[in-house]
This record gives structure tokens, sequence and C-alpha cells, in this order.
């Protein structure tokens, strides 16, 4: 029964260490760029856009597609790097538990 007790335990003191987890990945900021700079985008932690910044030489009839495709791109880099500081943040968390390859966290 001891062993019950303890395990309960450990199972709030690692929620309460999750949820922690969570409220730090939800305060990043991350920024992605594309076109060798000339289109940045900053999101949350949690994936939303907070900003937009694209060059002013972007701002060319001939250049629209372009710029979108370059919007999409960066908005991209900077998701791939929130999701690998989200990942990084859970492994060090998560360390010596069983947790299969590729399990993604509910957040």
């Amino acid at each position: 029964m001891r062993d019950i007790m303890g395990m309960m335990g450990k199972v709030k003191e690692m929620q309460a260490k999750m949820e922690k987890m969570q409220e730090e990945i939800a305060a990043l900021t991350v920024e992605g760029t594309s076109g060798g700079g000339l289109v940045k985008v900053t999101l949350d932690g949690k994936g939303n856009m907070k900003g937009l910044k694209v060059d002013p030489s972007m701002f060319k009839e001939d250049d629209v597609e372009i710029l979108e495709d370059l919007i999409v791109a960066a908005h991209k880099d900077a998701k791939d790097k929130a999701e690998a500081l989200a990942a990084e943040k859970t492994k060090a968390l998560t360390a010596g538990l069983p947790i299969p390859p590729g399990f993604k966290m509910p957040f």
C-alpha cells in the first residue's frame, strides 16, 4: 500500500512539473526567418503569430507571390523552432520515463 501512495505522490509531482513546463513553453517567443532575413515571423510558444516584419524591398507588384511564399516559410521556420524547444524541455522533464519515441505530449 505504501508503494501506491509513493507512486501517487510522484504522479502529482510530475503533474505539477508538467503544468509549470507548459506555462514556460507558452511564454516562449521564437523568431523564424526566410529569404535571407527579408521576412521575419515571431510566434509564441503555442504557435500563435505575434509579429511579422517584411523588408521594404519586397513591396513590388511582381514580388507578391514570392513574398507570400517567404511569409509561409518564415512561419514554418519559427514553428519548427518552437516545437524543438518544447521537445527539449519535455525531454528534460521526462528523462528516465518509459515514453515511446515520437510520442507527443498533449499540448
